[in-house]
């Protein structure tokens, strides 16, 4: 069905362009000390296009993650207002969804499976470098064959 399609794309591309002005909105415009070293990592638009769920991702190299975490997100829902209108210029649309922040941590969990896998591989090395080699199972004693003598 073409017409689905279309809406599916057009909401593909809201969705790249809202997330490209916020991400260039966090890194120049917004000048609160709240908001850490952060970027935008996906716009989820809902089908009507009446809100958008935006993910910020925090870099890694922050000490307290909890709380600039938090600090930004409170940072950018009180510059929420300034947002939306920033993008209604900016987008030359009638309607800006309404926007909700989220904090993205796949990136920390993707690191912390990695470790566990990792230190799951060597642990499973080092077990097999410290188990004895099995001795190959003993011959079973030849039986004779009663059928034929009989």
């Amino acid at each position: 069905m073409p017409e689905h399609r279309a809406r599916k794309h057009h909401q593909d591309r809201v969705a790249e362009t809202l997330r490209e002005e916020i991400g260039a909105m966090i890194e120049g415009e917004l000048s609160d000390p709240r908001i850490a070293s952060c970027y935008v990592s996906e716009v989820a638009l809902n089908p009507g296009g009446k809100s958008a769920r935006v993910y910020v991702a925090i870099d890694n190299a922050v000490p307290d993650m909890a709380k600039a975490e938090s600090n930004t997100l409170a940072a950018l829902e009180s510059a929420k207002g300034y947002i939306r209108h920033e993008l209604k210029d900016r987008m030359g649309v009638r309607h800006v969804p309404e926007l909700s922040f989220l904090a993205d941590r796949s990136g920390r969990y993707q690191t912390r499976i990695d470790e566990l896998l990792t230190r799951s591989q060597k642990w499973a090395g080092k077990q097999a470098a410290r188990a004895p080699e099995p001795e190959p199972p003993a011959e079973p004693p030849a039986q004779e064959d009663t059928k034929a003598n009989g």
